[in-house]
């Protein structure tokens, strides 16, 4: 089995590519209005929009609803990356749940909401363990 992606059901499909765009700094790949793909190394995070959720099962998602899973990217410099979103959002709020921290688990986070209320974490491990983990160099 390999895992492919993640897929967020949402009421504005621009607008959250648009948000995640920004984060990732990578180009949507985008199947119609409806459906866009953010490809990055580790797996893709899809969005898609609450007009296909029939095509599942009526009810079966709901955009804007989640409050189980986080959404997370390994990078570099999370404070870097911290300052880069606050730049690049300018007079668009960045609802951070977490500034930049030192977790016990060997990564320093960030955590903060999209627009429809999903957390997103963004992590640089900062440990030798936690580095061995991802593979990153010291």
């Amino acid at each position: 089995m390999k895992f492919v992606s993640a897929r967020i059901i949402t009421a504005d499909v621009p607008r959250l590519v648009a948000f995640y765009e920004r984060v990732t700094g990578t180009a949507a790949v985008w199947g119609n209005e409806l459906f866009a793909e953010l490809p990055t190394v580790g797996g893709t995070l899809a969005i898609g929009s609450d007009r296909t959720v029939a095509l599942f099962g009526e009810g079966s998602a709901e955009p804007a609803a989640n409050r189980t899973v986080i959404v997370e990217f390994l990078v570099d410099d999370v404070d870097a990356d911290f300052a880069r979103l606050r730049d690049l959002l300018g007079d668009e709020p960045l609802e951070v749940v977490t500034p930049p921290t030192d977790m016990p688990w060997g990564n320093r986070a960030l955590l903060f909401r999209d627009p429809d209320g999903n957390l997103v974490n963004l992590f640089t491990p900062v440990t030798a363990t936690a580095r061995a983990k991802f593979g990153v160099r010291p």
